[in-house]
């Protein structure tokens, strides 16, 4: 445990020492990923200071027997890497409710809290186009949330319009 702590405090020691790239002020857009079956979500990202922002994202599922909603709020940390890529992370918190439907009559609702964090590669295009590939360690905490597992990996891909 110890080693693992002084890995996680030299890696971000080192990382701080790496020259922040201007992000955009708003970029808003897609986020595709697996969510746990919530599938795509609305996603707004906001400049709060030079290299920090806010992002979040509303998720919604709609199926046959099966309907979800999952909202997630990031506070993330911007470096940049080379030319126009960056990767971020950072930690973040949320909220999702769903409800099956039995088709034998009945149905199965929980909402839950989700304790999250972020870590993402994106790229800055010229022109106004901003692309990710993230991965959100996500914990549910529900009474069933996430069918009695409670720790999803969500890996996704972001689509934005930087304005």
């Amino acid at each position: 445990m110890k080693k693992s702590i002084l890995i996680v405090c030299a890696f971000f020691g080192v990382i701080s020492f790496l020259n922040a790239q201007e992000i955009s002020k708003n970029a808003i857009g897609l986020r595709l990923g697996d969510a746990d079956g919530f599938g795509a979500s609305i996603s707004y990202q906001r400049a709060i200071m030079e290299n920090n922002r806010l992002e979040f994202n509303f998720g919604w599922s709609d199926g046959k027997n099966y309907d979800g909603i999952k909202f997630i709020g990031l506070y993330e940390w911007v470096w940049s890497i080379d030319g126009g890529f960056n990767w971020y992370a950072g930690p973040g918190i949320g909220f999702g409710s769903y409800r099956i439907e039995n088709p034998y009559g009945g149905h199965f609702k929980d909402s839950f809290a989700i304790l999250t964090g972020v870590a993402g590669i994106e790229y800055n295009f010229d022109f106004p186009l901003l692309i990710s590939l993230d991965v959100r360690p996500e914990l549910g905490f529900g009474d069933d949330a996430y069918d009695n597992d409670n720790l999803d990996f969500d890996v996704g891909l972001g689509i934005r319009y930087k304005f």
